[in-house]
């Protein structure tokens, strides 16, 4: 096991959880925030995830592992976040209450939801690390920092409408990120033991990212009007992700 590689891969993902955090300090900066304009922000980093798991995870999971695996694998992903989602408790601002009922307080709740949320995004960095290729890795955990910054400020702004203080809100907003590194350590751990689950691993974490986009972000960018906006935000997103992935590849 290349201890090198394992902590880099744990660093790269701990800095794309903390730009959670990079988001959430607009709250300082600024006091009211418009629907269209965190719609647009939600779509752009919902695009923004959408190339990263269609261009450095489900491609080189093809290329790895051929293409019934790669489709097997992300079912299986878009199945457990499934299952995760129907059981576990946990609550979104715009959804409301999810899975089995509980009486945890609500703020608990939308952490559980935002660890669900951010897990798969760890994961991700993982396995790219782990498959010895640096660069993919760092083109994931890029693109991930990117989506988390919008992502730390729709984390913020419902704490802050649940009358919690602005340095509360910041920093459970910025704490939601650090799943990540704990995703991205179990990833790489478990590529560089067993090589050969490389593609299922690739799979795995784009199918659980699908299922985010489509199931969370894509829903919640639309539900307020705008959501023509956040379409033409989630191209962008899209098409810059898609620019930077060939570029460094």
């Amino acid at each position: 096991m290349d201890t090198d590689l394992i902590y880099i891969g744990f660093i790269a993902s701990l800095l794309a959880g903390l730009a959670t955090g990079v988001g959430a300090i607009s709250i300082f900066l600024k006091k009211n925030f418009s629907d269209d304009a965190l719609d647009i922000l939600l779509g752009f980093a919902a695009g923004v995830m959408l190339a990263a798991t269609s261009f450095s995870l489900l491609v080189p999971a093809i290329e790895f592992g051929g293409p019934f695996v790669a489709v097997i694998g992300l079912l299986i992903g878009a199945l457990t976040l499934h299952f995760i989602d129907r059981f576990i408790p946990h609550f979104h601002p715009v959804a409301g209450y999810e899975g089995l009922s509980s009486r945890l307080p609500k703020l608990w709740l939308f952490i559980i939801a935002i660890t669900i949320h951010n897990f798969p995004e760890g994961l991700a960095v993982g396995v790219s690390f782990g498959s010895g290729d640096i660069k993919s890795g760092l083109i994931i955990a890029t693109a991930i920092g990117i989506q988390n910054a919008p992502e730390g400020l729709a984390v913020a702004l419902p704490l802050l409408r649940e009358r919690y203080s602005k340095v509360r809100s910041f920093g459970y907003a910025s704490l939601t990120g650090l799943v990540e590194p704990l995703g991205g350590l179990l990833g790489i751990i478990l590529v560089s033991l067993a090589h050969s689950i490389l593609p299922w691993g690739l799979a795995f974490a784009a199918g659980a990212m699908l299922f985010v986009i489509v199931d969370e972000m894509v829903p919640e960018s639309h539900k307020k009007g705008f959501g023509r906006k956040a379409t033409f935000g989630l191209i962008i997103g899209f098409s810059i992700m898609m620019l930077l992935d060939n570029l460094f590849s």
